[in-house]
């Protein structure tokens, strides 16, 4: 549930923030003494800090028949949040319905002349975030934004500085292809041998990174596609007294015909990412 909204409610960089529902802290302690504190921990019930903010970052291309609703759920879900949507030079009709969008809706809208891909994108957004934590968001719908809170709590509890979202870890989740699980494990195994991380979902996209963390790392990314995932995970790892956190997360995958972009050069791509850096 959220506090009280920022002082700023633009932001520095123009970005405007939803503003919370009235009532919403009141509502959390009426929920916490009816549940029980600890219950609505696990439900995702708080009280956010005095003027904390969440930058999400919304990478898209060509994802018109999707990326008004992801950013409509990110709205309901009612973060204390600024939404930077980084077009990365769609051909459809994804940029005009993000400009419709923008003129009703808060959210910060930039664009790339041309596709450079998803790590230039993450990059351009990077630059732009003034929340105290990042995280990524596809606009594909695969990823439900109002698991959020959950991942937010391992970070504003103070036990973690980085949150991965892992989408193979949880009791419940949709059956995944078995190529693409595999492969995806094959990647996490060995990305973890060289980080010496034991995470079990290297290449999920909600990954929740401290804003220090990612001002110190952004500046020295290289890679324009998925390769970034595996990038900054070793950029991260290799920060002494970094500590990663891994929530369940749940995961609707979507088919080629529906969308989905990556494809197995990415995955060869991911692992020369792996021995480089």
């Amino acid at each position: 549930m959220n506090g009280s909204p920022p002082p700023n409610p633009t932001g520095p960089v123009g970005v405007k923030v939803s503003p919370p529902i009235g009532g919403e802290r009141e509502a959390s302690r009426r929920l916490q003494r009816l549940l029980t504190p600890e219950i609505c921990r696990r439900l995702g019930i708080y009280d956010f800090p005095e003027g904390f903010r969440l930058s999400i970052i919304v990478p898209v291309f060509n994802e018109e028949a999707t990326v008004v609703r992801v950013v409509q759920q990110l709205l309901d879900v009612n973060l204390p949040s600024e939404i930077i949507v980084v077009d990365d030079g769609s051909s459809d009709g994804t940029y005009a319905a993000l400009e419709d969008l923008a003129t009703r809706l808060p959210l910060r809208l930039v664009r790339h002349p041309q596709n450079r891909g998803k790590g230039a994108a993450l990059r351009t957004g990077m630059e732009l975030a003034s929340g105290e934590i990042v995280v990524f968001q596809d606009a594909d719908l695969e990823y439900d934004p109002h698991e959020l809170p959950l991942l937010l709590l391992p970070i504003l509890e103070g036990k973690a500085d980085v949150v991965y979202g892992s989408r193979f870890s949880g009791r419940t989740r949709a059956v995944p292809r078995f190529w693409h699980f595999t492969i995806n494990r094959i990647i996490t195994l060995l990305s973890n041998m060289m980080t010496d991380l034991k995470l079990t979902d290297v290449e999920t996209c909600y990954k929740l990174i401290r804003r220090e963390l990612v001002r110190q790392v952004a500046p020295q990314l290289q890679e324009e596609g998925f390769g970034i995932e595996l990038e900054l995970t070793a950029k991260l790892a290799k920060i002494p007294g970094v500590r990663f956190y891994e929530v369940p997360i749940s995961y609707t995958p979507r088919s080629y015909r529906e969308g989905k972009k990556i494809r197995w050069h990415d995955g060869l791509r991911a692992l020369w990412c792996i021995l480089r850096y």
